[in-house]
């Protein structure tokens, strides 16, 4: 959860926008925050200070969308207590659920779905600014910045629902992300972070043609910008001139987040995901072939209804012989309205999260064994924080929030945030290293 504050005392309007879920909920709050600054409002941190609350939810998995339930109620019950006067929410869950959430939840103010950011705005008496649209308020902290190159998703997975939140596939013109990220970059950010829903379709609406390799090029060309890390790839359409330009560009990261969620045939072909086991090997070798250095990052899904201990067997040997760098695992949400919600959810959650724990267990002995191959070598890192005795930095391998970090010990000497050093490893641990 994210609450951000920004001082303004033009304005009787004080707002906190709470970001719930993915990266992609982040830009969209970025954006409707920077809209309220342009109308003058105050955005605050706190939201016991400000006088209304705008929540971006989440409705992705059943874990997401509790949360984001609870986030509501919450607000609701700051609204009946008088600390607050208007409750807005917004975002996945909102899109999805909406006439459901009137009905439950008639306390809150107005509802609103993705990307609504100018019905929002005119709720508080506000005008959208069209021409400023692009414009954000940078959230994270500002060395880095996630940049949205899509919105929605074309592919028919069978257990997903984010079609029903996003829609289609949308490219956003590339002069328009040029001209986003060239803001971004003259703001400081020197790190930017890929995203949509499946990022590997940029462009194929709008261009007729995949051409996210000629974007990160030009992306790369941008004065201030050091470092492009690339996720949500799609396997089953990975583009040819992609892999050469990020094994060529040397301000492209090495590093692909490929979620291919499953290895096993059937449940692959259940699961709608247009590649087959033999095809995902072949792809991975080809990437890790093309790439050197290349450090791989994907997600599976446990529990899906047709994995059986078979399947789920199959899929831990395919994580033993692949290695992969990072790892994460979901274990399997039934979603109404998708293809997979006839099936039913037969496996249990205790069956469910067992697996998890034996996925991630795996996986931890994979990523001690590879992080100590790094001890006694250098590696570029960006500081990210101080935290107590440590600085928090990320190498190359590092997406932020969801992978490793490199501590560096605070007693040495001051690093300064968000800027870029060379660390000697001397130290790991499962997930983390320790440089100097």
């Amino acid at each position: 959860m994210i609450c951000v504050s920004l001082e303004s005392f033009m304005s009787e309007n004080k707002i906190s926008v709470i970001t719930l879920g993915c990266s992609k909920n982040t830009v969209d709050s970025e954006r409707l925050m920077s809209q309220f600054k342009l109308n003058k409002f105050d955005l605050i941190d706190d939201p016991n200070q400000a006088d209304s609350i705008v929540i971006n939810t989440c409705g992705f998995i059943d874990a997401a969308k509790e949360e984001s339930v609870n986030t509501i109620l919450s607000a609701i019950e700051m609204k009946k207590q008088g600390k607050i006067k208007k409750v807005v929410v917004a975002g996945c869950l909102s899109e999805r659920y909406m006439n459901d959430l009137r009905k439950e939840i008639p306390e809150v103010d107005a509802f609103f779905g993705t990307e609504a950011y100018e019905g929002i705005v005119n709720e508080f008496g506000g005008n959208l600014k069209y021409e400023l649209l692009g414009e954000r308020i940078i959230t994270t902290p500002k060395h880095f910045a996630y940049l949205k190159i899509s919105e929605g998703c074309d592919n028919p997975c069978s257990f997903c629902a984010i079609p029903l939140m996003r829609g289609l596939h949308k490219t956003k013109p590339m002069e328009e992300l040029i001209a986003e990220a060239t803001s971004l970059a003259n703001q400081g950010v020197k790190e930017l972070i890929i995203i949509g829903q499946d990022t590997t379709d940029y462009g194929i609406d709008l261009y007729g043609k995949r051409n996210l390799a000629e974007l990160l090029h030009k992306l790369s060309e941008i004065n201030g910008i050091e470092w492009i890390r690339l996720l949500y790839v799609y396997p089953s359409h990975f583009p040819e001139d992609l892999m050469e330009e990020i094994a060529n560009n040397p301000k492209i990261c090495k590093y692909i987040d490929i979620p291919l969620q499953h290895i096993s045939d059937p449940v692959l072909k259940s699961m709608r995901r247009g590649i087959t086991q033999r095809r995902t090997k072949e792809l991975l070798t080809t990437l890790q072939d093309k790439i050197p250095g290349l450090t791989l990052r994907t997600t599976f899904i446990v529990g899906y209804p047709n994995e059986t201990e078979k399947e789920f067997e199959e899929l831990c040997r395919f994580v033993r012989d692949i290695k992969f760098d990072r790892f994460g695992v979901f274990t399997y949400s039934v979603e109404e309205n998708t293809p997979s919600f006839i099936l039913g959810d037969p496996v249990s959650p205790e069956i469910k999260e067992e697996r998890k724990a034996t996925l991630m267990e795996i996986q931890k002995e994979i990523s001690e064994d590879k992080n100590r191959t790094y001890i006694g070598k250098k590696l570029k890192v960006v500081i990210d924080s101080l935290d107590g005795e440590y600085y928090i930095a990320r190498s190359e391998r590092d997406a932020p929030e969801v992978d490793g970090e490199v501590l560096i010990s605070a007693k040495e000497k001051k690093y300064n945030l968000g800027e870029f050093y060379h660390v000697d490893i001397y130290e790991c641990n499962e997930y983390d290293l320790f440089g100097k």
